[in-house]
């Protein structure tokens, strides 16, 4: 008989942590002359009535999903997009406040999205280069991207062969495909909000399994 080699499915080698990214749901809109809420530095807007529809969307698509555990950051856009998913689980998200959205210096609390509709050249520059720093004030794309590094491994070592949710912003995820992939900082930019993208951490190695998946958004 004639042996055959199939195509392998694909499952995360032994001694990995699965991880999905999960994007923030959309957030308050910034409003000229208003400053977001504050959190260590940060804006800490809440979410838009269209973000928590998709905070639903997620909990909907991943309730019947086994998760280890629920990560959340520091800012409460992302608490209130797990919130759904925790209450179909019955699991309280824990908070990795490494992985909050970049610091964006004298641009936080709002201000940015100003600057960004506006093209301000410091945008521009930060566009073109890849470095958060050229925002006056913020963190560098090397500090930012270290501290994103640092919160996946944590958790990655807390969850050797396990599967966990994980809800960040669209700077960590950038990041962190950057991190895993090698190529420019931006060049996972934009994941949409709700979006849910795939990581997995074997030793040193971190794999891309999933980026910006949002069937789960359809009709929103």
């Amino acid at each position: 008989m004639t042996k055959e080699y199939r195509q392998p499915v694909y499952a995360p080698p032994a001694g990995s942590a699965d991880m999905l990214l999960i994007r923030h749901g959309e957030s308050m809109p910034a409003i000229a002359g208003q400053d977001f809420p504050m959190k260590d530095g940060h804006g800490d807007p809440r979410l838009h009535p269209q973000g928590e529809r998709q905070a639903v969307a997620v909990g909907d698509r991943l309730k019947n999903d086994a998760f280890a555990k629920l990560y959340v950051t520091s800012l409460i856009r992302t608490h209130q997009t797990a919130a759904p998913l925790a209450g179909h689980l019955n699991m309280t998200p824990e908070v990795e406040s490494d992985l909050r959205e970049v610091h964006l210096g004298d641009w936080d609390g709002g201000l940015y999205r100003i600057k960004a509709s506006e093209g301000h050249p410091a945008f521009d520059r930060m566009r073109k280069t890849g470095e958060w720093g050229e925002i006056p004030g913020a963190e560098t794309t090397a500090q930012f991207k270290g501290r994103v590094e640092a919160g996946l491994r944590r958790i990655a070592a807390a969850h050797t062969d396990e599967r966990v949710a994980v809800f960040v912003h669209g700077g960590v995820i950038a990041a962190a495909m950057s991190i895993a992939t090698g190529c420019g900082p931006f060049a996972f930019g934009g994941a949409a909000n709700g979006s849910i993208s795939r990581i997995v951490v074997t030793g040193d190695h971190i794999a891309v399994r999933g980026f910006n998946d949002i069937s789960h958004l359809e009709g929103l």
